[in-house]
């Protein structure tokens, strides 16, 4: 007896087994449509989503690009103005320095002149002065004489040739 309910136990499990797989299949089937057409309607969201991010996106780029521009000229012109700062300061100390060798320059070549026994500028224009001082009492006793040429600044040795010329004149004045 237990054979027969074990068959018959049998035979209603696996009728109940085939009822079980045809509607578990069914719900199986029913639930994959389901997760298909949940994946479609993803997908067509995220295309029409996708546009509205990208075109955020682009805003936010955009809006970025413009503050990192800003901070990058300002930070030019920073140094911009900190560079020409330095190079004023570097071109007045240069100046300076140049102007101190010019100064010692100029003494070092007076001296040497000076031993060499080269008249001055200042001897020069006070012979000049002494020569039209003699010129004017030449010709307040009635004598003609030329007045002093002032002779260039880049020719010594006229200077130094005008004063020689004058005292022979001057001496034939007061001889005639």
């Amino acid at each position: 007896m237990v054979k027969k309910l074990q068959k018959i136990a049998s035979k209603k499990s696996a009728s109940a087994a085939s009822l079980l797989d045809s509607g578990l299949a069914s719900t199986v089937k029913d639930s994959a449509q389901q997760i298909w057409l949940a994946g479609l309607g993803a997908f067509s969201k995220a295309q029409e989503e996708g546009g509205k991010v990208f075109e955020a996106l682009v805003k936010e780029g955009l809006s970025l690009q413009k503050k990192t521009q800003a901070v990058a000229e300002d930070r030019i012109s920073e140094v911009t103005s900190k560079v020409s700062h330095l190079a004023g300061d570097i071109s007045g100390k240069a100046t300076q320095q140049w102007d101190k060798l010019e100064s010692i320059f100029e003494e070092r070549v007076a001296k040497a002149q000076n031993k060499l026994g080269v008249p001055s500028r200042k001897d020069i224009e006070a012979l000049n002065e002494r020569i039209d001082a003699l010129a004017a009492a030449i010709t307040k006793l009635g004598g003609t004489v030329a007045p002093a040429r002032k002779a260039a600044a880049r020719k010594p040795a006229a200077r130094a040739a005008a004063p020689v010329k004058r005292a022979s004149t001057a001496r034939r004045a007061k001889a005639a």
